[in-house]
């Protein structure tokens, strides 16, 4: 098994040479693929220093964050890609730990983490929550879609996330049209129809939460939409056993707009928040499901909506449990 790390880069070199450091310094030998999107500061002088320590990747133009991605994954040699964007940054151990995952359950074509969110001095501010007990879930694809449109299967953002390369191929890559604006998570979504899916209960990752980020520039209006969207592709993929146990589509985007009008009156946006509260504010699934979330992740636990069992195998090193989630009776 072979990784690359594909580090999407603009403009940001500072906070490259940390990118690419924390992946120099992975206790497993890996490859280090830098896509850079046409960068007019230092960038390309930088990363041609590190001579054969890094592939390097440069758009002819500003092709946008998406098709970045999808060039430095073209670059890359390895059968799985590690994604990075380049104000985050890896654990030492990040790409061994995910090894021996994969290593365990080779029909995974996906692997997600904990993450750190730190400030710009790498304060950390808090962590993606634990996905129940254990070091690692091994997720069945046939469960996939009905745990991401339930939000129970937390994949998360790039910084978290590796896949096989293949799949990723598959798919097409990146949608350029979402760049930036949920282009990750629609491509977990589709990678998710060719296999198996693993959680790491282990903080491997680091994300920077500061106002350059990417999805700073969208508006919430924006971002609400989008999710409406994903949520929208991932009801169409869920699997005709799970449909019984299935809040209506409906609901869930009402679910979705409640969410982020409450993230808009947090916000002090009265008037989005009027906008983008009707004609969810009405419906009492939505208000329930919202209530299910909430005490999920408050809790640290899945709720009802799935129902959890643990498979022994004797053949795992003990301190590996293995679990599988699958949709269960509400």
């Amino acid at each position: 098994m072979k990784f690359s790390v594909v580090i999407t880069t603009y403009n940001r070199l500072n906070l490259l040479r940390r990118a690419i450091d924390s992946v120099l310094k992975q206790t497993i030998p890996c490859e280090v693929v830098v896509a850079d999107d046409c960068s007019s500061d230092e960038t390309e002088t930088y990363v041609k220093s590190l001579c054969n320590s890094v592939v390097y990747h440069r758009n002819e133009v500003n092709k946008g964050h998406a098709a970045t991605v999808n060039a430095g994954v073209e670059k890359a040699s390895g059968d799985w890609i590690k994604f990075l964007d380049d104000d985050d940054y890896l654990a030492s151990n990040c790409l061994e730990e995910m090894a021996k995952a994969i290593a365990l359950h080779p029909s995974a074509v996906m692997c997600s983490c904990i993450a750190a969110q730190v400030d710009s001095n790498e304060v950390e501010l808090s962590r993606t929550r634990q996905f129940g007990p254990g070091l690692a879930f091994y997720i069945p694809q046939v469960d996939i879609h009905y745990g991401m449109l339930l939000e129970l299967v937390p994949f998360g953002t790039p910084v978290q996330v590796a896949c096989r390369r293949d799949a990723f191929l598959q798919t097409g890559g990146w949608d350029s049209k979402l760049d930036a604006n949920c282009d990750d998570i629609d491509s977990w979504i589709r990678i998710a129809q060719f296999g198996d899916a693993i959680f790491l209960n282990q903080r491997l990752a680091y994300r920077t939460i500061w106002p350059g980020a990417y999805n700073q520039k969208f508006s919430l209006l924006k971002r609400l939409e989008t999710n409406i969207l994903m949520k929208e592709k991932i009801y169409a993929l869920v699997d005709q056993k799970q449909r019984s146990h299935l809040p209506k589509l409906e609901n869930t985007k009402n679910y979705v707009r409640l969410h982020w009008s409450l993230v808009a009156l947090k916000q002090g946006q009265l008037k989005l928040f009027l906008t983008m509260v009707y004609p969810a504010i009405f419906s009492p699934v939505a208000w329930w499901l919202l209530l299910v979330a909430v005490l999920s992740r408050r809790l640290n636990r899945p709720n009802a909506h799935l129902q959890k069992f643990v498979l022994i195998n004797t053949d795992l090193p003990l301190d590996m449990v293995t679990e599988v989630w699958d949709g269960g009776k509400a």
